[in-house]
């Protein structure tokens, strides 16, 4: 693993190079997938060349304190954007009803809109969370999370996250909490799915698992979210 990081790392630095760019930015959320892409962006580009931005959303004040962690064990700079305020006022311009999705969906929007906004103005170029297990299965929010230049950890399975983060010296407090985008309280992302990330892994990487329902949930998913991994279509007369 160490040897793929440092690969990986590499590649960070010859995309910031090809872009002319001074650098990434990116989400912290508190939680380890961007604990894990900032850690690889410090080690790769340096203090200066990653900035961390704490978007809280009527979010759980403990991931804020988990990013702020995380930025003070790397030693990477951040800034902090509330979009609370942002977020109620779009809703009440919407009217209506929105569902619990539909918000969800808003709140990542709301931060890629945030990063781009930041990235454009500092020459940075934004990086997306995501990673292998959430890419499959379209656990992610399109032109959300998913709306950046660069994907560094889309080919790494969560557990495969998990090993880069000890390795990358990630607190063991963000890597042991359950997984969660912070979208609503008590919100999880094993919980969203309805199987483990272990369960989910494992299919991934062998085509094997012991529980049928579970392969028939993941399998729909894969199946339901193609569109979110594809380019948009394109009429052409």
């Amino acid at each position: 693993m160490r040897n793929t990081i440092i690969q990986c790392e590499q590649w960070l630095c010859d995309e910031v190079k090809k872009a002319g760019s001074s650098g990434i930015i990116l989400g912290l959320s508190g939680g380890i997938d961007s604990s894990v892409l900032a850690a690889l962006g410090r080690e790769a580009l340096g203090h200066d060349g990653v900035l961390g931005v704490i978007m809280p959303c009527h979010s759980n004040p403990d991931d804020e304190s988990d990013a702020r962690l995380l930025a003070g064990t790397l030693d990477v700079g951040f800034v902090r954007v509330d979009l609370s305020g942002t977020f109620d006022a779009l809703c009440g311009e919407l009217g209506g009803e929105l569902s619990s999705l539909v918000q969800s969906n808003m709140k990542a929007r709301l931060r890629m809109v945030t990063l781009y906004a930041l990235g454009q103005s500092r020459g940075l170029l934004v990086c997306g969370t995501s990673n292998r297990s959430e890419y499959e299965t379209g656990y992610f929010t399109k032109y959300g999370d998913s709306g950046s230049d660069l994907m560094p950890l889309v080919s790494f399975l969560k557990r495969d996250i998990r090993e880069m983060a000890r390795l990358l010296g990630v607190p063991e407090r963000i890597i042991s909490k359950a997984p969660s985008a912070g979208l609503y309280a008590g919100q999880t992302d094993e919980g969203d799915m309805g199987f483990t990330y272990d369960v989910l892994d494992e299919y991934l990487a062998t085509g094997k698992i012991s529980d049928p329902s579970a392969r028939e949930r993941i399998d729909v998913m894969r199946r339901r979210s193609e569109h979110k991994r594809k380019p948009i279509p394109i009429f052409r007369p």
